[in-house]
């Protein structure tokens, strides 16, 4: 009998191959991207072909697991998007059921090219007639332009299902990315956000988790994950009440991830704004430069070594 609820230290692959046919019913997948990423027990380095080959030998383990009305998510950067959906789709067998794009500001800035503020998340389910898709469930749906907007009486009072693309900051572009429109609002998880973790630099947004999850499992149902990393995929199914599966090829990386796991409690709630666009300010109200630095800590007396009130409320 399979065991669920853990992490197991060790290749993905390999662990994945020790489990039964169709035992899995959500699978999100976040793997490295082969762009020279420091992990500490990956080589992000890789020749295309060999990477792409990779890739393909653990996605077939993913698809072996699926139940016939499972799902699986890709999260992937631009180099190998569209080799990756091209193999799911013609060598897997999957269908795509949705293509979001998850975009944010404060992305990676780039020399030679325009800066990457976006990642690719692919949908794809096993049978595209039959499939958990959880349309009415109120945490993943957003208010219509109708109910906001308009006040419309014919407005459906449950709200609309949010559309394919996913963003930072809609708030400095009121008049663009409404709730109504085809982007989501998720932040990335920067060094300053209380849900960082701060020993794993690839970190998803726990919000952005509970919708993929809450629409495509149902509780006590089972998550896996094949690259654990920071534990996100899995804190969110425990705390939505799913039964979770994780691999993690670093100790390090899988210890911690299971520390972050045993104090999370069943129901608790998710990290991480659940509508980011009324709860973050907008860029009007933030600083310049310019008044940061008249801001910055007075220097400590030398007279006296102590610290001045300011100092104070910083520490």
């Amino acid at each position: 009998m399979t065991s669920f609820n853990q992490i197991q230290i060790q290749d993905c692959i390999a662990g994945m191959q020790a489990l039964p046919d169709a035992c899995v019913d959500l699978a999100f997948a976040d793997p490295p991207f082969n762009i020279g990423y420091e992990y500490d027990e990956y080589e992000d380095r890789l020749e295309s072909e060999q990477y792409l080959d990779w890739c393909e030998n653990w996605l077939k383990e993913v698809v072996r697991l699926l139940k016939p009305d499972g799902t699986f998510w890709l999260a992937i950067g631009d180099e190998y998007a569209a080799e990756l959906k091209v193999m799911m789709q013609r060598t897997l067998g999957l269908t795509c059921r949705s293509w979001v794009i998850w975009y944010y500001t404060f992305g990676v800035n780039c020399k030679n090219k325009f800066s990457r503020s976006h990642a690719h998340l692919f949908h794809m389910v096993k049978d595209p007639k039959q499939f958990t898709f959880n349309a009415d469930d109120p945490a993943i749906r957003v208010p219509s332009a109708r109910q906001l907007v308009y006040g419309d009486k014919r407005a459906n009072p449950k709200g609309r299902l949010p559309d394919d693309t996913w963003i930072l900051r809609p708030q400095d572009i009121p008049e663009s990315f409404q709730a109504d429109e085809d982007t989501w609002y998720f932040p990335r998880i920067n060094g300053t956000f209380k849900e960082r973790q701060g020993w794993h630099g690839c970190q998803m947004p726990e919000q952005l988790l509970g919708r993929i999850i809450r629409a495509c499992s149902n509780p006590e149902e089972v998550v896996l994950d094949p690259f654990t990393g920071s534990g996100t995929t899995l804190a969110v199914a425990k705390k939505l009440n799913r039964q979770y599966l994780g691999f993690e090829l670093s100790a390090e990386y899988g210890a911690r991830a299971q520390q972050r796991l045993a104090d999370i409690e069943v129901g608790q709630p998710l990290d991480g704004q659940e509508n980011p666009l009324t709860s973050a300010p907008s860029t009007k109200n933030g600083k310049r430069l310019a008044e940061r630095e008249t801001d910055a800590p007075a220097p400590r007396s030398k007279s006296k070594g102590k610290s001045s009130p300011r100092q104070k409320k910083l520490l």
